[in-house]
């Protein structure tokens, strides 16, 4: 399956690092974003509005549990 952005997440306690690339490989976002629910929703509702969408998060449970709860939630793919 293509995914036309992917968002990469080292996450942190209250801050992730995202880089947001789209599907040409072109840097969209590099920075922090607040491990907020509503943060990762705008992030990745921003994200979705520009096609199908992969999360790849470093850790998967403990500090990176959120970004993967609200991906899923939001129906995004998860990696």
């Amino acid at each position: 399956m293509g995914y036309d952005v992917v968002i990469g997440l080292d996450v942190g306690k209250t801050m992730h690092h995202a880089v947001v690339l789209d599907g040409d490989g072109q840097r969209l976002v590099d920075g922090e974003v607040a491990n907020t629910e509503a943060t990762l929703r705008e992030l990745f509702g921003q994200a979705a509005g520009l096609g199908e969408v992969l999360v790849v998060v470093d850790q998967l449970h403990s500090i990176g549990a959120l970004p993967v709860t609200v991906a899923q939630a939001m129906g995004i793919d998860v990696a």
